[in-house]
């Protein structure tokens, strides 16, 4: 199942980070894991993705920023 493999890596990791800090910070991890797997998905490199991202996002048009999902990113994979 897609979507247990997805998640494994998050159930393995539990041990060694028990706690986010705060809801917040889970809702956080939770975003991250998402968006990184979702690139895995998509065959996109997720360090590399979320080091371009991280670069564009700061002067992104908010209109735009569906162009820079990892199924939009073809300059990463």
């Amino acid at each position: 199942n897609i979507g247990e493999n997805a998640l494994r890596s998050v159930a393995v990791g539990r041990k060694n980070y028990l706690f986010f800090g705060s809801d917040k910070g889970g809702e956080s991890a939770a975003i991250i894991y998402s968006l990184l797997v979702t690139c895995k998905l998509n065959e996109v490199e997720p360090e590399n993705w979320l080091r371009e991202v991280i670069v564009k996002l700061n002067d992104w048009p908010s209109n735009r920023v569906h162009e820079l999902l990892p199924w939009n990113c073809s300059t990463v994979k």
